[in-house]
């Protein structure tokens, strides 16, 4: 399921600049970064080689560097700077925008800076320069501001290169390839449509509904009842087709016609006044104004007019980027042609879905104005050319109405949308289909904007099939690689990926993973296309009693291919010896032959991960970090580390630092204290009471590990307070909403704690132990052994241990 998250946004106060480590282009120099932006000026960004300090300033930094400074001088200039020196001060006025959120992009390839301004990149081009000496080593990316705080909210590093660069321009959702000349033709068509707009149609038969007839010659002009009732008020019916116009000159009328279907006309001074009277019969308000006003100058100055030259008068768009997109740039009212969509009324073709029946009554010119394959289905002689209805097959009801909104008001309901689902995936497949193109721009830019670790499977498995959505392809493989721990654990959506999908993360440069072990169980369970989540163990016994090519089927030769890529040598010793002695080894040639060759490695040394480029012996990138228990009240469990501010400084109680929090299922109290367990002092008394919940008692201690932070928890630590209320059943959970709790170890009628103020420590195994969560609780789920209050929770410390990210 797709969820569009809380858009959060990162704040840059004066003189400092953000670093994030996954803010950082594939290829050295090369790259393309888009963003938005709110600041009063000097919306900043700094490109080098390695990542800066919070307290960097790009006019304290010697390294080689690039800076672009948007809204610089006031929101007046905009500047590049190479190494601290300015090489481009140009006029930029209004770059910056202190009341609403910009969509900006710069890109870089090889000393080409470009930047642009708007949602989608390499396209609306600002200012373009091409540095003679280039640094083709900048790879990092920084969010800096000058004097002011500078908001920044929806970055992405896009991978740059110029067939990217095609994609974005020409998002072209139905590009036809191959060599043949029908083939040729109809792409050299679709091309042509994509210039296209309701001005094609102006007086056209195609597709027309109604007829004008003019003058005492009764002159035919044909038009379009949907788009004329959006205009104004036309005293048209469902069942009359024809218009008779007997005062009115055929000029006049296609002036006010003209209008209509491109946003502006051309008459002569003469005829003002009858095209004035003709937009106010039909109620054509805006061509009214401009009619009136114009004649107003007129009779103020008639300099401003020379007899019998023509005046122009055009429709004021307040989106002029986006002036050949219907409706916009049209007097036409969204709202007006929203309820002829809602109402059907004035339709002229019925869509049928196979197995929902009839669905939606649009209008043919609406259709064709947005899709090449809807234009060419009521205009080249098929059967839908002369009938009402279109019969559609795999396609969802749901996407389908919402693309026709879009359709009828150029913009796409984001609320709705991302509230239902998987409806965008489906909404992006079906822009493709018919070739809305810029409905499918919307689709990708959105999914870029709301991918994260746990859309990333879905959204892959559907634009894998897109060839349009390449860029968004290779972005959620290397969002999936820098998360693999997550991705493949969190859920088992990854085993439905295809086999060049998954290969392709599995090699990716940026896999990043806690251990090769993960890479191993991660290949395993794709292979067997695993319906819940295990390790290799698992696979060990089911092989014993099925052979492989019955367990993998025709993923057997992939999983077979995939091996290689797992760098065995960098497992423990110990679990090499269990993999060589296992049953995949004894039924898997391959297998056993890598196996065999990392414990050769290991036992005689013969590499190392500092000798040699075989990135067999070179170790990943980690997302987490190992925190391992080492002993009871030791220093190197999640919560003392959070207690460091994560490494940065010396050891403050993280509940009173607000690193964490900690509740109890009681209110907070004298002997109820959240920053008690996770101090580093023994208290005598330290309990959680009870409560009721689904109506059961229990008594738990909960601790919030922090919104940005996840554990992958295989071991914890409790210590009993002074009394002698010893547990004997409770739990231990994790969970990702502090909601829904998942048992990671369950303990009944335990033993272990039998003193006061004894420490006492269990191992996390299983798959639970597998899956990253923020929320952890120790849950009481019987009595202690004391009698008087046998329900109060009684221990003063906890301690978590494992992979933190």
């Amino acid at each position: 399921m797709i969820e569009m998250k809380e858009k959060k946004f990162l704040t840059v106060a004066p003189f400092e600049c953000a670093w994030r480590k996954d803010l950082k282009f594939r290829e050295a120099g090369r790259g393309c970064v888009a963003f938005e932006a709110f600041a009063h000026n000097d919306v900043t960004l700094v490109f080098r080689e390695n990542v800066g300090s919070q307290h960097y300033h790009y006019k304290r930094d010697n390294s080689p560097h690039y800076t672009i400074i948007l809204g610089s001088h006031r929101n007046k200039r905009l500047k590049i700077e190479v190494d601290g020196k300015t090489v481009v001060d140009v006029a930029g006025v209004g770059l910056c925008c202190s009341s609403a959120f910009q969509s900006y992009w710069i890109s870089i390839y090889d000393g080409l800076i470009s930047i642009g301004k708007g949602r989608y990149p390499f396209q609306n081009l600002v200012f373009q320069w091409l540095d003679s000496n280039p640094n083709c080593s900048v790879r990092y990316i920084g969010l800096s501001s000058w004097d002011k705080h500078v908001g920044y909210r929806n970055v992405n590093v896009l991978p740059l290169t110029h067939n990217h660069i095609s994609l974005w321009k020409h998002v072209d959702c139905g590009e036809v390839e191959g060599e043949e000349d029908g083939e040729e033709e109809l792409k050299d068509e679709f091309m042509g449509y994509a210039n296209w707009g309701l001005e094609n149609f102006l007086e056209s038969w195609e597709l027309s509904d109604m007829v004008f007839i003019i003058g005492t010659e009764e002159r035919p002009v044909p038009a379009h009842k949907a788009i004329l009732v959006a205009s104004g008020n036309w005293p048209l019916s469902s069942s009359e087709d024809v218009v008779r116009l007997h005062d009115v000159t055929y000029p006049v009328l296609h002036a006010l016609l003209q209008y209509i279907y491109t946003g502006q006309t051309q008459i002569p001074e003469s005829q003002l006044g009858p095209l004035r009277a003709l937009g106010l019969h039909f109620e054509v308000i805006p061509l009214v104004k401009q009619c009136e006003e114009t004649m107003e100058r007129f009779k103020l100055n008639k300099k401003l007019f020379d007899s019998g030259k023509s005046v122009v008068l055009s429709y004021p768009s307040n989106r002029p980027h986006c002036c050949a997109t219907f409706p916009s740039g049209l007097p036409v009212n969204v709202q007006k042609l929203k309820q002829l969509l809602l109402t059907g009324k004035y339709s002229d073709v019925n869509i049928n879905i196979e197995g929902h029946g009839l669905v939606a009554q649009p209008h043919k010119i609406v259709l064709s104005l947005w899709s090449f394959p809807f234009a060419k289905m009521f205009t080249n002689g098929m059967s839908e050319t002369m009938s009402s209805e279109v019969s559609l097959r795999d396609v969802l009801p749901e996407a389908f109405k919402a693309m026709l909104e879009f359709m009828y008001s150029g913009e796409l309901d984001m609320e709705a949308i991302m509230g239902s689902g998987s409806l965008l995936l489906q909404l992006l497949l079906l822009s493709d289909q018919f070739g809305v193109t810029l409905l499918h721009q919307e689709c990708c830019k959105t999914l870029l904007e709301c991918l994260s670790e746990d859309s990333v499977c879905p959204i892959l498995e559907v634009v894998t099939s897109i060839p349009s959505c390449k860029l968004i392809e290779e972005m959620c493989q290397r969002k999936f690689a820098m998360h693999f721990d997550y991705c493949t654990t969190a859920s088992i959506d990854f085993v439905l990926l295809d086999e060049t999908i998954f290969s392709n993360i599995i090699q990716h440069p940026d896999l990043t993973v806690t251990s090769e072990e993960k890479v191993l169980n991660a290949i395993l369970m794709w292979g067997l296309k695993a319906k819940e989540l295990y390790g290799w163990e698992m696979v060990d016994e089911l092989i014993i009693t099925s052979a492989p090519k019955q367990l993998f089927g025709e993923r057997l030769q992939s999983v077979q291919d995939l091996l290689p890529f797992v760098r065995f040598p960098l497992l423990p010793h110990a679990l090499l010896k269990k993999l060589e002695k296992s049953s995949i080894s004894r039924h898997i040639y391959n297998f056993d032959n890598l196996v065999k060759e990392a414990i050769y490695c290991v036992e005689y040394r013969l590499a190392r991960p500092e000798d040699g480029q075989n990135v067999r012996f070179q170790h990943r990138r980690s997302s987490y970090k190992e925190l391992q228990y080492i002993c009871d009240g030791d220093s190197y469990g999640v919560l003392y580390f959070a207690g460091t501010s994560y490494g940065k400084h010396q050891w403050v109680n993280p509940v009173l630092s607000k690193r964490i929090t900690v509740t109890a299922s009681s209110p907070p109290s004298r002997y109820t204290d959240p920053k008690v367990l996770v101090s580093r002092t023994y208290q005598g008394t330290s309990f959680a009471g009870p409560r009721i919940e689904d109506g059961h008692k229990c008594a738990w201690w909960a601790v919030d590990i922090g919104e940005e932070h996840q554990l992958m928890c295989n071991y914890y630590t409790l210590r009993q307070d002074g009394s002698r209320a010893f547990m004997r059943s409770w739990n231990l959970q994790g969970s990702l909403d502090g909601k829904t709790w998942t048992n990671l170890r369950g303990h009944e009628n335990e033993q272990t704690v039998c003193k006061a103020g004894q420490f006492a420590s269990w191992p996390v195994v299983g798959p639970n132990a597998l899956l990253p969560f923020r929320f952890f609780r120790v849950i009481l789920t019987s009595p202690t052994t004391d009698v008087t209050n046998p329900w109060n929770f009684c221990i003063c410390f906890l301690e978590l241990y494992g992979y933190f990210h």
